[in-house]
């Protein structure tokens, strides 16, 4: 097929050109053509030189090449380089591909799609992660649409947030700015970033309405969530509180869970540090041998040491008071960790009592570092005894566990850690303006040998909490901040879960898990750039002044003017004297505005309020009056729990499940009780070649626009949009996906594979209209009718495939179906009906309409991913007229009456026969042998007749599917067989009627070598003599005439 595809435009001329040739030499081929009538009897044969070129010139055969159809077609096979690029793009602009969202949404459906673009960060440029999860979701878009939904799919971009505002402000640093100067540089650098990845999703293929995108920093958007934030808050879900929380110093401001990376190397100083028990506890103070007991706990955060309130045990667990071998030291510790310390000191560790952890209670002990202070040994369900002694230090002002444990027995939660992440005043002289990371850990050490409470230190490498934002580690200090009890919304959030169907269904148990582990969520951020907390404090109590009117204020103001009216207007604006009279509050002047911003999670989280709801306009009903300031469409589902108004699909990185998927969760349980999502769908990363991560320093970044537009050299070609889309296509993006020159490079010449495919239907397919000229079905060979059959099946797996966002499976059924059905069988078995026939015969046409319906359904099948090349070959493909556009067009078109009643088994039984015949001669030419079939009579036989009705033929379908020179028919080996002939045997079960009628039936096979020539025009063996041509080519050539 390559061969005669390289040649078919030289090859291809048409019948009128050699019928002139032949007039210009004395009707000197017609006249040999004619002459052979009397002396040639025999009939066309099967041939397995299928190629149909005609051959050499000067010679005999080369007479005819004129007279054979060959595939003709401008669609190129292989673009490269700057034709491809402007290629694609004028395929952009010449289909439509700007309009087709709009196009799409404006048309009548019935049923909808819609997937909610969980919003890229506005902080740089577009990189291969962006490429994964836009192409993915731009491939279930076009499945959708191709397939009559209506797709509501709205692109989006996270505006806000400290990166952007460190990336905004680069050197020049915050002390010197108000916070207009910095919100105003943060924005025009979220601008530019927006704008520079939006253009690169445009020339990936992304289909959208890119006028009409939704932006975090926009008013209407702002007014939303603070919708959300109110909601919650009236319902006591937001909360201002002192506790600890995440801070990270080099920030300086608190962080959210999901703000968090875990540096697993994190190398730790760790200490067994000693706190000498003063009094022993009261059910176990009449133990003998107890005397001068210390506790022993561990810690990797000794800094935190100064800050101890309280010792930890727990309850349930066994507690033994240990001495040392070598020296008659006194430790309590958890029985079970005995041998792992003993082995630790270095020495044996004698047993003086052992009991349970809950008659500890009531026990004090010295704090190591601070004379005269005393704590209490607590019980705790936090302790572990995986690691340290079964005792944990607990230090309420830098731990959440510890903070716990100092709400439930009133300890003081005292921080010694200021913003910086130093020591302040409250821990001493000694330590104060000490980095606590760094000069103060060593410190709190050194004090400790001091002291004579260090027993032991080590190095211990960890996972441990970094900003996700500049690298560096964070500490946990209380602060006053805003938050979301998480853990009221818990099991309403996971009830909700259990609803979405989550792909991969492994993801499911991580989101569980990451829900599990917030308890709550801090939302205040101390930063300029971001949605302000619509809160004003009173100037002499402190007190916080937020309800439903004024959030309602300033969400209306927000709406109107954007949130830099929070410092640009004064407060008498914000806080009008009607909302202050509603309220029941004192004068403006009383009041300040607040100073904190929310956390960005919570910016997206909001994001089904903003854009999702605006499916529900059409049909919403007059809100409640308290509702009027929003879009029509978000007072509705406020009101309205129960409108359904979620996404049928989320799409993001494996990331989100503690990111988007989570805050999206919560804040739609909260306010809807109801997730946002019905499916959501978590891949993997982009990662290199190799499988590692992509790092700028190691020089293993892979950057799309060099992949679409070709970088520096041979070894960084322009491989064009479509490739990097089945790059995506073909990965399994449920674990990391890898990309590189390689990747990129098999993915180029699967295309060019494809292509070859679509040119070979293409040329074959000219001059072809199926509007005028398809043939009936029911009027086709069966071979033909079978491979609608068969299409109709693929269509049915390429679908599935799509709705299971299995683009990879779309791409392996393709490559099946064109490897195996089409270039392996089909194609090679018709070549000879579609080159060597009369052009308008019925055989020929009845190929050409089953090859048109191909070429329709592959092309359509893979429009998705290819969109480019599938408008391509739209442009070149018969059947529509000019102006129109594949994805305008519609999806597959099969039919259900496709599949006839015993057509599967009358193609499949002589399949299995001719297997049987083409391993009887493995390597050889089947064309050049005839064939005896001898069935007994049975289903097998009467369908083997619906192939071949005479005896025996060299033109019937069946002779044309085994390819053989002659196939003769029988119900018993004829006794005049030729002892050499070469014999075979087999099977093949029936099964029709969904199981009713069953039969296996038996074959027998006799293959010999045929004594026919063959014909020059189509080179099969069908004539008595190499000068002749056969019957079927005479009658051909003589139409001609």
């Amino acid at each position: 097929m390559l061969r005669l595809l390289c040649r078919s435009s030289a090859g291809s001329q048409t019948l009128v050109r050699w019928a002139r040739r032949s007039q210009r030499g004395g009707g000197l081929l017609l006249h040999r053509a004619l002459s052979c009538t009397s002396s040639c009897r025999c009939h066309g044969t099967g041939s397995g030189e299928v190629n149909g070129q005609p051959a050499e010139n000067g010679s005999g055969n080369a007479l005819y090449r004129d007279s054979v159809l060959l595939p003709k077609t401008e669609f190129p096979m292989k673009l490269t380089g700057q034709k491809l690029l402007d290629r694609e793009l004028q395929i952009q602009q010449e289909c439509g591909f700007a309009d087709l969202y709009s196009w799409q949404r404006e048309r009548k459906a019935k049923n909808k799609f819609c997937l909610h673009d969980g919003p890229p960060y506005a902080n740089g440029d577009p990189h291969v992660g962006h490429a994964l999860n836009k192409i993915l979701k731009d491939i279930r878009n076009r499945f959708e649409m191709l397939r009559g939904r209506q797709v509501h799919y709205i692109p989006g971009w996270d505006c806000h947030g400290l990166p952007i505002e460190l990336k905004a402000l680069g050197d020049l640093g915050t002390s010197s700015l108000s916070p207009l100067q910095i919100r105003q540089k943060a924005r025009e650098f979220a601008e530019g970033a927006i704008a520079r990845q939006k253009a690169a999703f445009q020339r990936w293929g992304v289909m959208a309405d890119w006028d009409q995108c939704y932006y975090t920093f926009d008013g209407t958007y702002e007014a939303a969530q603070l919708k959300v934030f109110q909601e919650m808050h009236i319902k006591g879900l937001i909360y201002q509180d002192y506790k600890p929380v995440f801070w990270s110093p080099s920030s300086g401001t608190a962080l959210a869970e999901a703000e968090l990376e875990y540096n697993p190397e994190h190398v730790s100083r760790a200490i067994y540090a000693t706190f000498p028990l003063v009094t022993l506890p009261p059910k176990i103070a009449s133990q003998e041998g107890l005397e001068s007991v210390s506790v022993l706990v561990w810690t990797t955060q000794p800094w935190t040491i100064p800050a101890n309130q309280a010792v930890c045990y727990m309850p349930n667990a066994q507690y033994s008071v240990v001495k040392r071998a070598d020296n008659s030291e006194k430790f309590l510790v958890a029985t079970e960790r005995t041998a792992s310390i003993a082995a630790l000191l270095g020495t044996d560790l004698q047993t003086v009592g052992t009991f349970t952890g809950s008659l500890l209670e009531g026990g004090i002990c010295k704090h190591p570092t601070i004379p005269d202070k005393q704590v209490p040994l607590l019980p705790a369900n936090h302790v572990t005894m995986v690691k340290g002694t079964g005792l944990v230090h607990t230090a309420p002002a830098h731990g959440m566990e510890d903070y716990s444990v100092a709400s439930q027995f009133k300890l003081p939660v005292e921080c010694m850690v200021d913003e910086d992440g130093k020591f302040n005043e409250l821990a001493g002289p000694e330590l104060q303006k000490l980095s606590v990371m760094t000069e103060g850990n060593d410190k709190v050490i050194s004090m400790l040998k001091q002291s004579n409470a260090l027993l032991k230190e080590e190095q211990c490498i960890h996972s441990y909490p970094y900003d996700w934002r500049t690298k560096q580690p964070v500490v946990i200090r209380p602060s006053k901040q805003w938050f979301i009890n998480t853990e009221s919304l818990k099991d309403k959030a996971k009830e909700a879960l259990q609803k979405v169907r989550v792909l991969p269904e492994s993801a499911r148990s991580s989101l569980l898990t990451m829900l599990d582990r917030r308890t709550y969520w801090c939302i205040s951020r101390q930063r300029s750039w971001g949605v302000p907390i619509p809160v004003f404090y009173h100037k002499e109590s402190g007190d916080a002044l937020i309800n439903k009117y004024t959030v309602s204020h300033i969400a209306q103001l927000f709406k109107e003017k954007g949130s830099d009216c929070w410092w640009e207007l004064p407060i008498e604006t914000l806080l009008p004297p009607e909302v202050l009279k509603k309220s029941k509050a004192g004068a403006v002047s009383d009041y300040v505005r607040g100073e904190d911003v929310l956390d960005i999670w919570f910016d997206s989280g909001a994001s089904w309020a903003a854009v999702l709801e605006e499916e529900m306009e059409e049909n919403s009903d007059e809100p409640e009056s308290r509702l009027k300031w929003l879009p029509a469409g978000l007072q509705k589902s406020l009101v309205t729990a129960e409108s359904d108004s979620r996404a049928d699909v989320y799409v993001e990185g494996k990331d989100q499940i503690g990111g988007w998927f989570q805050s999206s969760l919560l804040t739609s349980v909260a306010v809807r009780n109801k997730a946002p999502y019905k499916s959501l769908v978590v891949h993997g990363f982009a990662v290199s070649e190799k499988g590692d991560k992509m790092s700028k320093s190691v020089g293993n970044v892979v950057d799309p626009d060099v992949v679409i537009n070709g970088g520096k050299g041979p070894t960084e070609p322009a491989y064009g949009a479509d490739v990097l889309r089945w790059w995506v296509a073909e990965s399994n993006v449920f674990s990391e996906v890898q990309i590189g020159p390689s990747v990129l490079n098999s993915a180029r010449d699967s295309i060019s594979k494809l292509r070859n495919t679509l040119k070979f239907l293409l040329g074959n397919l000219q001059g072809f209209d199926p509007r005028l000229q398809a043939v009936d079905p029911k009027q086709m060979h069966y071979i033909d009718q079978y491979m609608l059959h068969l299409l109709r099946e693929y269509s049915i797996k390429v679908e599935d495939a799509y709705s299971e966002f299995d683009a990879g499976r779309v791409i392996r059924v393709l490559q099946a179906f064109i490897t195996r059905e089409l270039s392996s069988f089909y194609f090679s078995i018709i070549k000879d009906r579609l080159y060597c026939d009369a052009e308008d015969s019925l055989g020929r046409r009845s190929c050409q309409t089953v090859l048109e319906e191909i070429l329709d359904g592959v092309t359509r099948s893979i429009a998705p991913i290819l969109p480019h090349m599938a408008e391509e070959v739209y442009l070149h493909a018969p059947g529509h007229d000019k102006g129109e556009t594949l994805f305008k067009s519609g999806w597959i078109k099969s039919s259900s009456v496709w599949r006839r009643p015993g057509l599967e088994e009358a193609v499949e039984g002589a399949c299995a026969i001719r297997d049987s015949f083409l391993s009887s001669i493995p390597g050889k030419n089947a064309a050049r042998y005839d064939l005896t079939v001898a069935i007994e009579p049975g289903l097998l036989f009467e369908l083997m007749e619906s192939l071949q009705e005479e005896p025996t033929s060299t033109t019937s379908q069946l002779a044309e599917l085994m390819m053989a020179a002659r196939v003769n028919l029988a119900t018993k080996m004829p006794r005049d067989l030729d002892p050499e002939a070469l014999l075979n045997h087999g099977t093949f079960l029936i099964n029709l009627e969904g199981g009713v009628i069953r039969e296996e039936s038996a074959y027998s096979i006799a293959v010999t070598p045929t004594s026919a020539a063959r014909c020059p025009r189509c080179r099969r063996y069908t004539t008595n003599s190499a000068d002749c041509l056969c019957p079927r080519c005479q009658s051909v050539v003589s139409q001609a005439h």
